[in-house]
């Protein structure tokens, strides 16, 4: 969905619907603002219900002082209007108390993104700013003078955290992304010791991504039903993925194979929770739709279609109890309960950096009898037969990765014994 045509208060108040809604902020904490042409700040009100603002509800800071609105503008205001001083380039502001990044913020410590090329790439480093009044230019300067610095994302000592972007769609991804990337690690620690990205890793998937060649859909035969029923499919689950929070606005790919030559990926930087069936992209034959860009995916999905003809779809997610897991040494044993070995079997680990180069590799790692790869520091993937049984599996890992973790803090896991799996193999995957 572009935003180029949304009044910044409909921005504004979508945006603030969206981070209430995932319990990202609670009914009294967190503001927004955008700046505007004119030099004026578009701020959400102060002490107005987050969880019930109407447009009417916004506020506008001209750039002499002057107020305009029904209510007063948030109590805030002065740190967003220090940081427009300092960056040019950033053009809205979010912050809020999401409990992850609210964990770091009491602590004293940031989360380092390079737990994700992903997250590194959307976020930067995290900056520090420390603790002053709330709503005093004390505050405002020291928020200031670490975004001066460059950095995007500031956690606030015993507060919260304040993102900037150009937009605010960009400052929303990269507060959603760092939230995920907190919660991932604290997940992470209570598995491990947690394995960071070098700066050679985060570079790694720019400069190993397979282009796809762009072939004239104008020229090529009309959509078939087929097609228009699996583009449908695809946007459907992509959206429950991310109400489901198995999914985030800047991460996981999801396609669907359309014949032997052909399969349907999601597009590369589009926002997960708006993806619509246009923005959908069909790769034949190596060569995806022209004026379309597919998931940085797109040429491990292709290997393993050609190489799979059983396995019909396949997502890469990065769930925060899976991805956990992935950032970790720690063992994946799916042999918790019977739903979870019959889904899942035996998961595969894969060295990170398979993904961006070897996609023959990938392929070989993975087939319908062993569906899931954990992706090390990139998330899991999961094949299906189609894409109702990726996704289930999908859910199924993630599940299972929570109850792994939640089960370590109250005793030893015990999994299921050999007897056990054997009776469940020759019941429901045709084992012997």
């Amino acid at each position: 969905m572009s935003h180029a045509l949304l009044h910044p208060r409909d921005e504004i108040m979508q945006t603030m619907e969206r981070i209430y809604r995932y319990r990202m902020t609670t009914t009294s904490g967190g503001n927004l603002s955008i700046r505007d042409g004119d030099g004026g700040v578009w701020i959400t009100p102060a002490r107005i219900d987050k969880g019930s603002l109407r447009r009417e509800d916004m506020v506008r800071v001209g750039a002499d002082g002057s107020v305009e609105g029904l209510h007063r503008a948030s109590s805030e205001y002065p740190f967003h209007r220090a940081i427009y001083q300092r960056r040019p380039d950033i053009g809205a502001i979010v912050h809020a108390h999401p409990v992850a990044l609210v964990a770091f913020s009491i602590c004293g410590r940031v989360p380092d993104a390079r737990l994700l090329h992903q997250a590194r790439s959307v976020c930067g480093e995290v900056g520090f700013a420390p603790y002053a009044l709330p709503g005093s230019d004390r505050l405002g300067e020291n928020i200031a003078a670490a975004f001066a610095k460059g950095h995007h994302c500031v956690i606030l000592e015993n507060h919260g955290v304040v993102v900037g972007g150009e937009n605010l769609q960009q400052a929303f991804q990269r507060f959603e992304t760092l939230e995920f990337t907190a919660k991932t690690i604290i997940k992470a620690r209570m598995l491990g010791e947690v394995r960071y990205l070098t700066d050679d890793q985060v570079a790694l998937p720019r400069i190993n991504v397979i282009p796809l060649l762009a072939f004239d859909r104008t020229m090529d035969a009309p959509a078939t039903n087929q097609e228009k029923e699996l583009r449908r499919l695809l946007c459907d689950f992509v959206k429950r993925g991310y109400r489901q929070r198995l999914l985030i606005s800047t991460e996981g790919s999801f396609s669907a194979r359309l014949d032997a030559e052909s399969f349907l990926i999601t597009p590369y930087r589009v926002d997960r929770n708006t993806v619509d069936l246009a923005d959908v992209v069909l790769v034949r034959g190596g060569r995806a739709e022209a004026g379309k860009t597919p998931s940085r995916a797109a040429a491990d999905h292709r290997a393993i279609y050609d190489r799979h003809p059983e396995i019909n779809a396949i997502v890469n997610a990065y769930t925060v109890n899976a991805t956990a897991f992935s950032v970790t040494g720690a063992t994946f044993d799916s042999r918790t309960i019977p739903e979870s070995y019959i889904f899942l079997r035996e998961v595969e680990r894969i060295p990170y950096g398979v993904q961006f180069g070897r996609p023959e590799e990938l392929a070989a790692r993975v087939s319908a009898r062993r569906p899931i790869a954990l992706l090390e520091n990139d998330g899991v993937l999961v094949c299906g037969t189609n894409i109702l049984d990726a996704f289930d599996r999908l859910e199924v890992m993630e599940s299972t990765a929570e109850a792994i973790i939640n089960g370590r803090q109250i005793g030893e896991v015990r999994p299921m014994g050999n007897d056990v799996i054997a009776e469940l193999s020759k019941a429901f995957l045709g084992g012997g």
